[in-house]
């Protein structure tokens, strides 16, 4: 019989037992009976593990098998067999164990429970929990998601700089890329830094948004859309901030704001779908630990026209409403994320997309609405998250976008190529960008953004 090298997942989804396997993985515990070891290995293939039973006339069974502790890794040769045990399908009795590496008794993660905030100060170790490894397995699922769905659709996959000297939002708060010895930076006469002898000749940052070089391509190729990673040197250390984060941006040519906002829609309910349909072990994972809404509000995001409200009509809504707020509105002001909930949870129980949004609180580049006080601006905010999209329809127009850069003291020279795009050939077009951190801690029911990437990035804080 030939053996075949399989991992947790596919030995557990085999059509019968009997099969001789090849399973690396590490030990999640260990139990010791007369004659027998019973090793309960998790390969990071699934959420589930499959229980091994080692017998005493395995080789080395006295002199390493009864060493093996909690964390140590793992080899195993042997045979799948049914299970007698309740709740799991197959066991392997192995034939043969060789051990990789044997963790001492002070690894952390022995069998208890650890905190989200414990996990984090380990977050080299913390993808072997349950948690954290359901959660990198949706964010991978959900990737290809998100590739499928435009791919799909004939858009272009393109890459932005990561390294930009435009700031998409003018807000200024961009992380710094510098080669100068900031010990001995060279200076003008006036004695600010001189950047013209820098590494790019001029003050360069990491993106905030891949958006501005995602309209380039959008007008010459039609819709493409970006994928990757963004920052904000924003000093905001709350569970919701990061200053590094993953944005996914699409830019379409010929699109108004409706169509944006069609798009954002079928958008969020295609990647709700999706990870309902693939991703069914993390999510019952997720559903019975950590939010027992996860089911209920993921079906009703896919089965459910979103509401679409213009900002005033939503400002009117909150302002009766006023005295349950930590942040009283009126119109003109920005909605908080207790407005974005209060809306999406209370009012409509289901999605919202406000749109129309006072021109003063919005990006330079959103185009302007016929009454000059509002912009073609569009939020999608979902229960529990707020708002999870943000986007717009861009000004086409060369002298409404030049007079807003010069409004808002921006300089029109640092914007020459993206004002050339309004000279040459200028079409009505539109975009959004959806933060997939936030996706992921809509489908978890996780409440820190922290626990939903790799390395969280946030002040004070740049390990691992």
């Amino acid at each position: 019989m030939i053996m075949q090298n399989l991992r947790v997942k596919e030995i557990l989804n085999l059509p019968e037992s009997g099969i001789q396997v090849k399973v690396n993985g590490w030990v999640r515990t260990k139990r010791d009976s007369k004659g027998f070891s019973f090793l309960e290995v998790n390969d990071g293939s699934c959420i589930k593990s499959i229980q091994v039973i080692v017998d005493s006339s395995v080789d080395g069974y006295a002199e390493n098998i009864l060493k093996i502790t909690t964390g140590s890794s793992l080899t195993i040769k042997g045979v799948v067999k049914d299970s007698p045990g309740k709740g799991q399908k197959y066991e392997i009795h192995a034939g043969n164990v060789f051990i990789h590496g044997i963790a001492p008794q002070e690894y952390p993660l022995q069998k208890k429970h650890h905190s989200l905030e414990f996990l984090r100060e380990i977050a080299h170790l913390r993808p072997r929990t349950n948690a954290i490894g359901s959660v990198s397995r949706l964010r991978s699922s959900l990737s290809y998601g998100v590739h499928q769905f435009f791919q799909d659709r004939g858009f272009y996959y393109v890459n932005t700089p990561i390294i930009t000297t435009s700031d998409c939002e003018g807000a200024g708060e961009m992380f710094r890329v510098t080669t100068l010895d900031l010990r001995e930076a060279p200076r003008t006469e006036k004695g600010d830094i001189d950047y013209a002898k820098d590494f790019f000749g001029k003050p360069a940052s990491l993106t905030v948004s891949g958006q501005l070089e995602g309209e380039i391509y959008a007008l010459s190729l039609g819709n493409v859309y970006t994928f990757g990673p963004t920052f904000r040197a924003e000093n905001s250390n709350t569970p919701r901030h990061l200053a590094e984060f993953w944005m996914i941006e699409p830019e379409m040519a010929f699109y108004h704001l409706k169509e944006d906002m069609d798009l954002a829609e079928e958008f969020v309910k295609f990647l709700v779908k999706y990870v309902l349909d693939k991703n069914s072990d993390e999510l019952d994972f997720f559903n019975a630990r950590i939010d027992t809404t996860v089911f209920s509000r993921l079906e009703n995001i896919a089965n459910t026209s979103f509401e679409r409200i213009t900002y005033t009509e939503a400002i009117k809504i909150l302002e009766k409403n006023n005295n349950e707020f930590e942040f009283p509105v009126s119109w003109g002001v920005d909605i908080q994320s207790e407005h974005e909930k209060y809306l999406s949870e209370k009012v409509f129980n289901k999605p919202v997309i406000v749109f129309d949004y006072p021109k003063e609180i919005k990006a330079f580049y959103m185009r302007l609405n016929d009454d000059e006080k509002t912009v073609g601006a569009m939020d999608v905010l979902v229960p529990r998250i707020g708002e999870l999209i943000g986007g717009s329809e861009r000004e086409e127009r060369y002298e409404m976008l030049s007079k807003r850069i010069r409004s808002i003291g921006l300089s029109e020279e640092d914007y020459w190529w993206y004002l050339d795009l309004r000279k040459y050939g200028t079409v009505p077009h539109a975009g959004f960008g959806l933060g997939f951190e936030r996706l992921i801690l809509l489908v978890t029911g996780l409440q820190n953004i922290r626990d939903v990437i790799p390395f969280p990035r946030y002040p004070g804080n740049a390990r691992f």
